[in-house]
């Protein structure tokens, strides 16, 4: 685990801190690791091994089956090296969108054909965050923390010379998206939160225990199996991975979809790891207080992987906001809804946005 440079994470963020202490380091588990259960009080080494890979371990890194016709390049933020897209057209504010993870990269964003449909009316940039596809690995010594990501999406926002841009997340991404307008609020527009994480890690709430106990139990005998690291430890994490992404969705047809399109699915373990010990520390909550440019909150009905009262909860702290809930979907409602996900962004964009 690098360590933090607690003076330039003060310099580089104005983001509040629950703790300045930084947990012990521990080994890096496997998506079969994931115990997805409700976060209630639970020690914090098990939140980061939980929220690390049920918040978003659907969001493999890897092929996808999809029309969208990839065009993408790097540019040298600092202290990494970053690869991204930008796709659409149209006169529009840039909409940026951060994908989940952390660990992964944006490609399973394109199983949903929303985003080119976005396209045509606004420039849409799409990047692989430090460390993770086509970013490449981290390099010895590379820190990645929560300040780096916010960083790194700055300069990709100079690089691009945006000065204003609409920013989305989704998942984890959306944390990533609050602290981001959190320390540069002069740079947004707008803001689009999609089933994102709690403002404080440890509030993310967790449905799978209570809803599919009967799968949990066989994840958790995968998990075990993985963690003991024999030879048949692989083969246990894939078939844990493959039971989580079954219960991410609302219909089994978008489920069946979703899954024959993802395949050799990747993570960046170490990513993941240094990125969820470092936001453990972070309240964002005294920070989405002050936002003054207009957001919108959305979330599936029946998203079993970050409860939808947690966007609520969300909305309801941010003055405001905007609270839209997807009926027919789980965790990804711009795949599950994806023509009413475009209708009420494409709305909600077209409004004045923060000054």
């Amino acid at each position: 685990m690098k360590k933090l440079n607690e003076e330039k994470a003060m310099r580089n963020t104005n983001i509040s801190r629950a703790d300045t202490k930084r947990p012990p380091p521990g080994p890096a588990r496997g998506l079969a690791g994931a115990r997805a259960g409700p976060n209630r009080g639970a020690p914090e080494s098990k939140f980061l091994s939980v929220f690390a890979f049920v918040l978003l371990c659907f969001a493999l890194a890897a092929p996808v089956a999809s029309a969208h016709n990839e065009h993408g390049a790097t540019f040298n933020a600092p202290g990494a090296r970053i690869y991204y897209e930008v796709f659409g057209s149209g006169s529009g504010t840039p909409l940026l969108v951060a994908n989940g993870g952390p660990g992964f990269d944006h490609m399973y964003l394109h199983v949903s054909g929303a985003w080119d449909t976005l396209g045509r009316s606004r420039k849409i940039v799409m990047w692989d965050q430090r460390g993770t596809g086509r970013s490449g690995p981290l390099k010895p010594g590379q820190s990645c923390t929560l300040a780096d990501q916010i960083n790194d999406l700055d300069a990709l926002r100079a690089h691009l010379g945006f000065d204003k841009i609409d920013l989305l997340g989704h998942s984890w991404g959306g944390f990533l998206a609050m602290a981001y307008a959190s320390r540069f609020p002069q740079h947004l527009s707008h803001l689009a939160l999609v089933d994102s994480a709690a403002p404080k890690m440890t509030d993310t709430l967790f449905l799978f225990n209570d809803v599919y106990a009967d799968l949990t139990a066989k994840q958790d005998s995968y998990s075990f199996t993985s963690e003991l690291g024999e030879k048949d430890a692989e083969a246990a994490r894939e078939a844990a991975t493959r039971l989580y992404e079954s219960r991410l969705f609302y219909s089994p047809e978008h489920r069946d979809e979703f899954l024959a399109k993802m395949r050799d699915d990747k993570q960046c373990y170490e990513v993941h790891r240094d990125i969820m010990r470092d936001v453990a520390r972070y309240d964002l909550n005294p920070e989405i207080i002050k936002f003054r440019f207009p957001v919108i909150v959305m979330c599936g009905r029946f998203d079993m992987n970050v409860a939808p009262v947690i966007a609520y909860k969300i909305h309801e702290a941010i003055p405001g906001s905007k609270f839209v809930v997807f009926d027919r979907s789980g965790h990804i409602p711009f795949f599950e809804e994806p023509d009413k996900f475009v209708k009420i962004l494409n709305d909600f964009l077209s409004t004045p946005g923060g000054r």
